[in-house]
């Protein structure tokens, strides 16, 4: 996303939520995304102070879920433990582009390396101890997106109801993309009815319970990295639920991860 496309295109920044008299000085296209186009927003703001924010632009009625999905996830996060994520300030529809959506968050320079093992054990602890369901249940309020394939977060009271139930809509999408698979068919019925009752019924009976966590979501290499100014963990592009708090190590599993960060 270039620059000059973003300014040629005025609507991109007619319905941005920046505080009331902020001049906005430059806009270069940011980062890197598969599915929206995302840019940082230089602005000076009453009283002659700079600021930076972070642009993600989508389109459509998936663009719409997924801006509205990833500030509510930021929100969540932020509520919980601020300095982990940038701070989410706004999402919505452009007025002069009504099928084109934003969500706008601060700017947070950040560092290329992954940040020290320890310092983000510590923050996706404090994270996933603090970040409790607000009624005890699993999922989240709205949909989210990991990457562009939208998640069943509606509600259950179990873990392996929500585990189960997200793992079928999962198979769902890949068979309305690819079509039947006898394959899959074939296993749908030892994975639902043996497998997922064998691992995961026995963490919630005789008096056992799992307390549903926050979880980010994504939570791979590309979306960690290391503040510059503060040489603290930050996290980005959430698509959050309430699960099990370790349900999303396997993204860790990359060979970007050494070892330090799974122990």
């Amino acid at each position: 996303l270039s620059n000059n496309y973003i300014l040629e295109n005025e609507f991109y920044l007619h319905f941005i939520e920046l505080p009331e008299g902020a001049e906005i000085l430059a806009v270069s296209g940011h980062g890197a995304s598969f599915w929206t186009r995302t840019a940082r927003i230089d602005a000076k703001l009453p009283g002659d102070s700079l600021k930076a924010y972070f642009l993600k632009v989508a389109d459509g009625e998936r663009g719409h879920k997924m801006m509205l999905g990833e500030y509510e996830s930021m929100r969540a996060i932020h509520a919980v433990t601020p300095t982990f994520v940038p701070e989410p300030y706004a999402w919505g529809t452009y007025e002069s582009a009504p099928d084109t959506h934003f969500f706008l968050c601060e700017y947070r320079e950040m560092a290329e390396e992954l940040p020290d093992p320890n310092k983000l054990a510590t923050k996706l602890a404090g994270l996933h101890l603090r970040g409790g369901s607000p009624d005890g249940k699993f999922g989240f309020h709205v949909t989210t997106f990991n990457g562009n394939m939208p998640q069943d977060n509606g509600w259950t009271d179990t873990w392996e109801e929500f585990y189960s139930k997200g793992l079928r809509h999962v198979l769902k999408l890949e068979i309305e993309a690819q079509g039947p698979s006898d394959e899959l068919e074939e296993l749908k019925a030892p994975m639902f009815d043996v497998v997922i009752p064998r691992l995961l019924r026995p963490l919630e009976t005789e008096g056992r319970s799992i307390q549903p966590a926050l979880v980010h979501g994504d939570l791979w290499c590309g979306n960690i990295a290391t503040d510059a100014e503060t040489d603290e963990p930050v996290v980005f592009d959430a698509c959050c639920f309430w699960a099990h708090n370790e349900c999303k190590f396997g993204c860790r599993a990359p060979p970007n991860f050494a070892a330090s960060y799974l122990d």
